[in-house]
């Protein structure tokens, strides 16, 4: 079977531009995989990150609180799935450090 890319499935199309090339590459290996529910995981896990990380900056630290732990559980679950999720680690720990 072919490799899946950008220009036969709609998750990679959709992501390409607006994620960064590391996650993209998550994206990439989960969709080959036929994992796409993990890799629309991936995407609210990045999702999560961001909104928490605009939290911090608007000291909603609360909200932060409660949307860090969503993408922790979802990266709990890539993990048990036996899936490289290293980036989103040090992302997880760097945003989850600012939390006060």
């Amino acid at each position: 079977m072919a490799k899946k890319t950008s220009r036969n499935t709609d998750i990679l199309k959709d992501t390409k531009n607006t994620t960064s090339p590391k996650i993209y590459s998550l994206l990439v290996e989960l969709v080959n995989k036929d994992r796409e529910d993990l890799a629309e995981d991936v995407l609210k896990i990045d999702y999560f990150l961001t909104y928490t990380s605009n939290c911090i900056k608007d000291k909603d630290f609360r909200e932060a609180r409660e949307t860090i732990e969503r993408a922790k559980a979802r990266i709990d679950k890539l993990l048990d799935n036996n899936f490289n999720v290293d980036y989103l680690l040090y992302l997880y720990n760097g945003i989850n450090s600012k939390i006060k």
